[in-house]
């Protein structure tokens, strides 16, 4: 019998004044508790990254946009309509950001601080998102004003990547002057990946592939597709490795 069984049926066995005293004085306390009770008793705070003001630099600039509410539209229910969105522009390109409803973005102009606020910091939902939608901004900030830079090295015996213009896998590109970075990491034909649009791939060297861009999501995501291809394997090092990841080596399994 489970835990969940066992509970059970001593409350059961309290519901019954005359079963009552059969049960041990040292488990009334225990299954005289309510179903559900918190494991803190301490209030929630305020989200220690969210509340954080954020800098802005001076080349960057942000514009709300009021999003349009579609009429006549059933919602379920649960389901969140942004009504706002924040526009990121900086010296290399811009972003846009939507706010969930339950949101706040505020910019001082003056001090170049920007805050976000929720409307309920009680509710679990609207607190977990408050640091995400603050993450997200800075990341917009940061990619407008510095851009976003992942360097994947190859390990590996004849592992090496080039950066073609063509693919022979892939006919159509997704976009116009689309380029492909073409591996070969141990497979019997080269692997060819389409470079996402915004994103910028160059081959410092052959074993090195540097990938940039203004979205961090977008250029991660890239990174971890070309990964994927020869993950960092335990026993001899081999693998692709993104911004300086690291493997602890394992003893090889001797028969």
């Amino acid at each position: 019998m489970n835990w969940a069984a066992s509970r059970s049926c001593f409350k059961q066995l309290l519901r019954d004044p005359l079963r009552t005293n059969s049960l041990p004085a040292f488990l009334l306390p225990a299954f005289s508790l309510p179903n559900r009770h918190s494991f803190s008793t301490s209030t929630p705070a305020q989200s220690r990254v969210g509340s954080s003001p954020l800098s802005i630099p001076s080349e960057v600039s942000l514009k709300f946009i009021d999003l349009p509410v579609a009429k006549n539209v059933t919602v379920r229910q649960g389901k969140d309509i942004p009504t706002t969105a924040v526009e990121v522009t900086g010296p290399l390109g811009t972003l846009s950001l939507t706010l969930p409803s339950f949101s706040k973005l505020n910019f001082d102009p003056e001090s170049r601080k920007a805050t976000v606020e929720v409307s309920d910091a009680q509710v679990a939902h609207q607190r977990a998102m408050w640091g995400t939608i603050r993450a997200h901004l800075k990341n917009y900030v940061i990619g407008v004003s510095e851009g976003h830079t992942f360097i994947l090295k190859l390990v590996g015996v004849g592992f090496r990547a080039m950066i073609e213009p063509k693919a022979i896998t892939i006919p159509e590109p997704a976009y116009p002057g689309q380029q492909f970075v073409s591996l070969k990491v141990g497979y019997a034909h080269p692997i060819e990946l389409g470079v996402p649009y915004g994103v910028k791939a160059s081959t410092p060297q052959p074993t090195t592939i540097l990938l940039e861009g203004i979205d961090k999501e977008v250029v991660s995501q890239f990174a971890a597709e070309i990964r994927a291809w020869r993950k960092p394997e335990p026993y001899k090092g081999k693998g692709i490795f993104v911004n300086g990841e690291t493997i602890r080596l394992k003893a090889k399994k001797i028969k």
